[in-house]
């Protein structure tokens, strides 16, 4: 049975992505160009703040996906620590993530942005921090390499 800790959370990142690079709209030709992005939805601004030397913080819509997907890499991270078979299959379906960001960034027309680009290297490192640390714990309960 499907537990929800063997799901990879990075999922959520992916999705939220899609939802908003789909149903944001293309945007005209002008806005493509003012932002330098294929889905000019990632570049309107939530936030500003002044900041003391006259400068002007803007934080868009990509800014919040990066930082949630940033937030559930973490998440990511500590559940590798744990041994067993949900973390077997978070392993596996973290893998399938992956592959599934990487088709898409290669042939998704909405997916050709630094946002997704950024988004499909943490699912990678995801994938190659849960086998790493996973192996590394294992290795630590049963005992193996005794000196080091």
């Amino acid at each position: 049975m499907l537990s929800i800790r063997s799901l990879p959370l990075i999922v959520i990142a992916l999705i939220l992505y899609n939802v908003v690079a789909f149903l944001g709209g293309q945007g005209t030709p002008e806005a493509i160009q003012a932002c330098g992005s294929t889905a000019p939805v990632f570049c309107k601004i939530l936030v500003s703040v002044p900041m003391l030397k006259g400068g002007v913080w803007k934080f868009t819509i990509g800014d919040l996906i990066l930082l949630i997907t940033l937030l559930l890499f973490f998440v990511e991270l500590i559940k590798a620590t744990y041994t067993g078979t949900a973390a077997i299959t978070d392993h596996a379906l973290s893998m399938i993530v992956f592959i599934i960001c990487l088709i898409e960034f290669l042939v998704v027309p909405q997916a050709a942005t630094s946002l997704f680009f950024f988004i499909t290297i943490l699912t990678l490192i995801d994938v190659i921090a849960g086998y790493t640390i996973g192996i590394r714990v294992a290795r630590r309960d049963i005992g193996f390499g005794g000196g080091d």
